[in-house]
């Protein structure tokens, strides 16, 4: 049986595994378009702060991994997939044969059309290559603004600001983290980055990035922010990731003030201001990498359309990450959930199936909990409610603390948090287990403090009816 996988990130990783576990003959082969070990994106802050070295982000510590499973590393990019004659043509010109595909090809940053984007000192941060020149020009007093303050803009933010730039995030939408946060959330966010001195403008646009001549001295070296126990640390270990090797070791660093520096670029914004930056970084969103399966007979909306076993409208042909578009057997709706759990999910159960194993995947769960400067945050469910639901919405401003949980009928069906960190494990609960409240929901509306009361109470109740139910 020859598979392909197409993607090395977690899912195509995960996938490539699990089928040599089970299938210790068959041929595998990983297509993945970067020439670095596969490694993973949210590991970047942890490098951008030099909490690790690259080494730090590869997905495997073994540099022979793969050679030693026997599976195929291929570091070329799909332009084309033939699902009729079961075949991936490479950038290369080469040609792939398959019996089973997984397409696990990740998501890739959106490009604004704004002038000035090609200008050298303008990157995403989304490879290892955009970090190296991120790292090269994020300096100690160096000016940077960020354009886009969604949920990868946050993260990305918390590194610069721990580089001791001076930061600008400039935010299209009308607050920060718009698809993650509702109105009061989102402002009580930026709240608090400009608390923590962050400059930050929303409801504005980029309109053009120019260059101007500069002459740039050599910036001086600051010492880093420790990364220990700090915002990225809490951050990683509430999305249940951490580093695979250790930290380099603090080099010893000299204290001096920064020196000065000439911008090398003006940055237009929709309010009439004019922004000078040394570094641009596009955070403006990403979306599923999918645009080579044109013409291949696979069925795509904004991802590849998936059934809960991940196979396509095509036979044999499997999706997992963030380019799946995956049912959602609770919901009975098609999901995008790029994150990096059910990532590893989704590679299982699609691998598993790639072997006729029978697997099925019962949640797309729509997680997020994000550390954004030390302000612990995060949105589960329809956390912006549904036709017809119920709000309760508590908020404390000064204290940078809120409470919005969405109802329908009796269930809970998503949530915000800001500083109740407590609450997180409990929401998750209600929310995935569609726990029916009853009397606890006006109670939830009354004080939605009382969340881990409601779920003792109901949430434990209801498990073990069903498991009562089981062996009937």
């Amino acid at each position: 049986m020859r598979h392909v996988i197409l993607g090395a990130g977690p899912a195509g990783v995960i996938a490539a595994e699990t089928l040599r576990k089970h299938a210790p003959y068959d041929s595998i082969t990983i297509v993945g378009d970067e020439p670095e070990p596969p490694y993973s994106r949210m590991a970047i802050p942890y490098l951008l702060i030099g909490k690790v070295g690259e080494d730090g982000t590869y997905l495997r510590r073994d540099a022979d991994q793969f050679r030693k499973l026997n599976v195929t590393v291929l570091r070329q990019r799909a332009t084309h997939v033939d699902a009729a004659r079961r075949t991936v043509t490479l950038d290369n010109g080469s040609i792939l044969g398959f019996d089973k595909l997984l397409i696990a090809t990740g998501s890739k940053p959106v490009r604004p059309p704004i002038p000035g984007m090609d200008l050298p000192g303008v990157q995403p941060c989304w490879t290892l290559e955009n970090a190296r020149h991120i790292a090269e020009l994020a300096q100690p007093g160096a000016k940077v603004l960020q354009m886009g303050a969604g949920f990868i803009g946050c993260i990305i933010m918390e590194a610069l600001a721990l580089r001791g730039v001076e930061l600008t995030v400039v935010e299209m939408g009308d607050r920060m983290v718009p698809r993650m946060m509702g109105p009061a959330a989102g402002n009580m966010i930026k709240a608090w980055c400009e608390k923590k001195g962050v400059r930050v403008f929303t409801g504005t646009r980029v309109e053009a990035i120019e260059a101007v001549s500069s002459t740039v001295a050599e910036p001086a070296v600051a010492a880093p922010a420790s990364a220990e126990g700090g915002f990225i640390a809490r951050a990683a270990a509430l999305l249940g990731f951490g580093s695979k090797s250790p930290a380099p070791p603090a080099p010893e660093w000299r204290e001096t003030a920064p020196a000065p520096r000439g911008s090398a670029m003006s940055v237009r914004l929709s309010n009439g201001q004019t922004v000078e930056a040394d570094l641009v970084i596009s955070a403006t969103g990403v979306k599923p990498n999918v645009a080579f399966l044109k013409d291949s007979g696979i069925e795509c909306g904004q991802g590849v359309l998936a059934d809960e076993r991940l196979q396509t409208n095509v036979p044999g042909i499997y999706t997992a990450g963030d380019c799946a578009e995956a049912f959602d057997l609770a919901t009975k709706a098609r999901v995008i959930s790029a994150i990096q759990p059910n990532a590893a999910d989704q590679a299982y159960v699609a691998a598993m199936n790639m072997l006729e194993r029978g697997a099925v995947l019962k949640r797309v769960p729509q997680i997020n909990v994000l550390d954004t400067l030390g302000l612990i945050s995060a949105s589960f469910g329809d956390w912006q409610g549904v036709p017809g639901g119920q709000q309760a919405e508590l908020t404390d401003r000064e204290g940078f603390k809120l409470l919005s949980l969405q109802f329908d009928a009796d269930r809970l069906v998503g949530c915000n948090s800001i500083g109740w960190t407590e609450h997180v494990g409990v929401m998750r609960g209600l929310v995935e287990g569609r726990v029916r409240l009853g009397e606890w929901k006006e109670k939830l509306i009354a004080d939605p403090t009382r969340l881990t009361e409601a779920y003792i109470a109901q949430g434990q109740a209801q498990a073990r009816w069903a498991q009562a139910g089981a062996h009937v």
